[in-house]
């Protein structure tokens, strides 16, 4: 059985339709990126990661890099592990409407120009290539793979919180929760 990380960014500078569409970490973000780290380092050397994985959004990469430097590896960018997509002509300021939208159904009621339920099924799918790994996502992209292995068709399954690291195993049968991270006492999205 080997691991897989996946811990949600950090507390971003603004969110949900903040004046910049992929904001850094603030503050306390930046200490839950180290906090991450030094977890991570505290580990048994056979169960920490092997590779440090990221969302292609600054928020991400920046809560991944501590745990990079920790290990003394390179962050890998996937867009697999990423954000979900806007529907095409869906202009930025319409984003937070349309997510508050969607997280209130079903993957298979989000309007707009893709599968959003084969989307989610793809987030578990991206998730199993990276055995190991320390994967560095978002809050949606974590519900999509929860959702995905529990067959349960709403959006919204899990709340989880800044820098909550859930733990899966991966062997020849698939994916395979073994812990859930820690989820938002408050709104936190």
């Amino acid at each position: 059985m080997t691991r897989i990380y996946l811990i949600r960014h950090g507390r971003p500078q603004s969110s949900w339709g903040g004046g910049d569409p992929d904001p850094g970490l603030d503050t306390v973000g930046r200490a839950q990126a180290q906090a991450v780290a030094d977890r991570f380092m505290r580990l048994p050397a056979a169960e920490r990661p092997s590779r440090v994985i990221s969302s292609p959004l600054r928020r991400c990469r920046e809560t991944a890099e501590p745990t990079a430097q920790a290990l003394n590896i390179a962050v890998e960018i996937d867009p697999a592990v990423g954000e979900i997509p806007t529907p095409e002509g869906l202009a930025q300021t319409e984003r937070p409407a349309w997510l508050q939208t969607a997280f209130s159904g079903a993957w298979s009621e989000i309007e707009g120009d893709l599968d959003y339920d084969q989307w989610r099924h793809g987030a578990a799918e991206a998730l199993m290539r990276y055995p190991g790994a320390a994967v560095f996502s978002h809050f949606v992209a974590i519900n999509a793979v929860l959702s995905s292995l529990s067959g349960d068709p709403q959006v919204i399954v899990f709340r989880p919180d800044h820098t909550s690291t859930s733990i899966f195993a991966v062997d020849s049968n698939g994916l395979t929760l073994l812990e859930r991270g820690a989820e938002a006492t408050t709104g936190v999205l």
